[in-house]
C-alpha cells in the first residue's frame, strides 16, 4: 500500500491516458496520490479530478517560478479553495533560484504570504526548493512555518538542512533522484530521516526513478522509490510502504 504524495496528473502529458495511467497506478498497490496545482490552470485541473476520482485529494498553491503572475485575487482564492474537503495541504510554494522568470524578492513575498495563508486556515504547506537551502529555511524560520508544518517535496538538501527542516515540523519526501546510481546526498538523506518523517513521492511526469529515467514518470514507479529506499535503510519493501503511508495520511488529516 503506497502513498504518492506528489503527482502532477493534471500536466497535459497525462491527457490521453490517464485512465490507463491510474490503472497501473493501482495495480502496483498505489492507493492514494495528492495532484499539486501550482498555477490557476493546474489547480482547476487538479480539483476536476479529485472531484472524479476517490483516491485522489489536492494541493494548492503558487509556484515560485511564477510569483511574478500571482495577484491578491489569486491568494483570495486558494483561502477559498483551502476549505475544499479534499484539499489537502497550500503548495507547492517555495523559492526557485534555477529560474530567472520571477526576481528573488518577488519569489519570497509571495512564499511568505502563503505560509501566513497556510497559519490562518491551518493546512501544512508542500515546499519547492532549488538551489535556495538557506533562504528557505530562514524564512520557514521568519514566518513560524512550523506552526503548520509540512513536506520538502522531493528533497535534494544535505543532512544537515534536512535535519533544520525536521526541527521545524516538516517531513522529508524523496523521489525518483533516490534511485539515482551517483545521486549521493538523497541516499545519504533517505538513511538519515527519522522513519516517522519519511514520505515518498513520484513527481510525476518529472524525474522518472531507474530504470526509467529520463522517460514519463508516473505514480506507478514510486514503488522503485520505496524499494530503494527501504533497500537502503535494510527494511522490508511491505515496512517501508506501510509506514510512509501512514505518515502520509496523519500529515493531510486523512482518516
Amino acid at each position: 500500500m503506497l502513498f504518492d504524495t506528489h503527482v502532477h496528473l493534471n500536466a497535459d502529458q497525462f491527457e490521453d491516458d490517464l485512465d490507463d495511467v491510474l490503472t497501473r497506478a493501482r495495480e502496483a498497490g498505489v492507493t492514494n496520490m495528492v495532484v499539486v496545482g501550482f498555477d490557476e490552470k493546474t489547480i482547476k485541473r487538479a480539483l476536476e479530478l479529485v472531484e472524479r476520482y476517490e483516491e485522489l485529494y489536492a494541493a494548492v498553491g503558487w509556484h515560485p517560478v511564477d510569483a511574478v503572475d500571482m495577484t491578491d485575487e489569486h491568494l483570495a482564492w486558494l483561502e477559498e479553495l483551502s476549505a475544499h474537503p479534499k484539499v489537502v495541504a497550500l503548495g507547492e510554494m517555495g523559492l526557485d533560484y534555477h529560474w530567472d522568470k520571477s526576481p528573488k524578492d518577488v519569489q519570497k513575498e509571495v512564499f511568505r504570504k502563503q505560509i501566513r495563508l497556510a497559519k490562518k486556515v491551518k493546512l501544512p504547506i508542500i515546499i519547492h526548493n532549488r538551489e535556495a537551502d538557506q533562504d528557505i529555511v530562514d524564512l520557514l524560520k521568519e514566518e513560524g512555518a512550523s506552526e503548520v508544518g509540512g513536506i520538502m517535496h522531493c528533497f535534494g538538501g544535505s543532512v544537515e538542512i534536512a535535519k533544520q527542516c525536521l526541527d521545524m515540523n516538516f517531513y522529508i519526501s524523496l523521489g525518483g533522484p533516490v534511485t539515482f546510481k551517483n545521486a549521493r546526498r538523497p541516499k545519504e538523506v533517505a538513511q538519515a530521516v527519522p522513519l516517522d518523517r519519511l514520505l515518498i513521492e513520484t513527481d510525476c511526469p518529472y524525474l522518472a526513478p531507474h530504470p526509467n529515467r529520463g522517460k514519463r514518470n508516473e505514480p506507478a514507479y514510486v514503488k522503485l522509490v520505496a524499494e530503494q529506499i527501504a533497500s537502503l535503510r535494510e527494511m522490508s519493501y511491505e515496512q517501508l510502504s506501510a509506514v510512509t503511508r501512514e505518515n502520509a495520511k496523519k500529515l493531510f488529516g486523512i482518516s
